[in-house]
């Protein structure tokens, strides 16, 4: 069975939807976790395979709303090797 990793990956938060949207396009992505600079998650994108283009329309407009409420995030990557 194949391991999950996990990498976290600091941005801005004019980077924030630019960094999502290349991780989503990536393929081997199988969660994306947005946290606060205190590390509170603030949402929670599963990756699932066949799920592409409109349906993640509303969550890159979430994410680019949660930009604008700091200045700091990380993204935690949870990846299917």
């Amino acid at each position: 069975m194949p391991e999950k990793l996990t990498e976290e990956v600091k941005v801005k938060g004019e980077d924030l939807l630019k960094k999502v949207k290349e991780l989503i396009h990536e393929g081997s992505i199988r969660r994306i976790i947005i946290k606060n600079e205190k590390g509170e998650p603030y949402v929670e994108i599963p990756l699932n395979l066949g799920v592409v283009g409109m349906v993640f329309a509303p969550v890159l407009a979430a994410v680019g709303a949660i930009a604008a409420l700091a200045s700091n995030f990380t993204i935690e990557v949870q990846k299917k090797e």
